[in-house]
This record gives C-alpha cells, structure tokens and sequence, in this order.
C-alpha cells in the first residue's frame, strides 16, 4: 500500500509541476496586462483632460475673433466678414477631425507587450 501511495505521487508529481507553471504563467500575464491597462488609462484620462483645456480656450478665443471682426468690418462688410469667419472655422474643424480620425487609426496596439509575451510562452510549449 505504501508503494502504491509514493508511485501515485511520483505520477502526479511532474503533472502539477507543469499546471503549477502555466498558472504561474497566467498570473504573471495578467499582472501585465493589469500593468498596461492602468498605464493606458492615465494616459487617455491626461490626453482627454488636456484637449478638454485646449477646446475650451479655443472657443473663448475663437468667440473673441468673431466678436472682432464683426465690430471691424460692421459698417462696410459686415456678412462678408462673417461668412469669411465662418469658412475659416469650417476648414480648421474639418483639418482637427480627419487630425483625430488619423490618430485613432494609426493608435498604437494596446496589450502589446503582453501579446508578445503569449506569443513567446506558446513558443515555448510548442517546442518538443
């Protein structure tokens, strides 16, 4: 009875090893994957908070101009000034929103490294 007790652990034993690993594996690329997920958050939220802040002061400027220019050209070309304005306006939205829709598309792979890392660990149980 005793060695068929240390033979079913001798059996056992190399499997758990090799479970113990592959979780000690998914910890580790979870870990990762928690890591780059906090660092892209504060990243967008710093992105987010500095283009909130350059809208902002933006448009106060942008309502100033207008203001402006009205008041300049009021007696002599007065809707032409302000058509000018606004096809201004226009083409500067237009060039940030194809700007943006160019970042967006050309953003960089999130969970980069923790895919390289995968990819290296089925590399690695492939290999005979």
């Amino acid at each position: 009875m005793t060695i068929d007790t240390q033979s079913q652990r001798a059996e056992h034993s190399p499997l758990r090893r090799i479970f113990g690993s592959v979780f000690a594996i998914l910890q580790t690329r979870l870990e990762l994957i928690g890591i780059e997920l906090a660092e892209e958050k504060d990243r967008l939220l710093g992105v987010l908070f500095l283009g909130l802040d350059a809208m902002m002061l933006a448009t106060m400027a942008l309502i100033a101009l207008t203001a402006l220019v009205a008041i300049a050209f009021w007696d002599t070309y007065r809707w032409q000034s302000l058509a000018g304005i606004t096809v201004v306006y226009a083409i500067a939205a237009l060039v940030c929103a194809l700007k943006a829709r160019n970042g967006l598309v050309n953003s960089p792979i999130v969970f980069e490294a923790t895919l390289a890392e995968f990819e290296k660990d089925r590399e690695i149980f492939r290999k005979p």
